[in-house]
């Protein structure tokens, strides 16, 4: 019986550990850990200002307005403006 499976059983006695006990428990809760570790985010996707526009179906000049007013504002990357497609959908919702 391991010491896992002591813990598991609720049972009320005292035990004498060995390093080798402890590795092993220890190397279990490490791998349980990683097991539950949640998947990691895709990348985020960039659109231009004509892509963001056409897919809410709003001009250029609303984006425009929606970047004044915080609704939705662009990233620069240089001298070009983007919209994180994750907050055009957020919008869409």
């Amino acid at each position: 019986m391991n010491i896992k499976e002591l813990l598991s059983s609720g049972a009320n006695v005292s035990i004498v550990v060995t390093p080798a006990d402890l590795k092993e428990f220890a190397v279990s809760l490490i791998q349980e850990t990683l097991a539950m570790k949640p998947e990691e985010k895709p990348a985020e996707q960039y659109l231009s200002p004509d892509e963001t526009a056409t897919l809410l179906k709003v001009s250029k000049n609303t984006l425009w307005r929606w970047s004044k007013s915080g609704y939705l504002s662009p990233i620069k990357v240089g001298r070009k403006s983007v919209y994180k497609l994750s907050e055009i959908n957020q919008i869409r919702q």
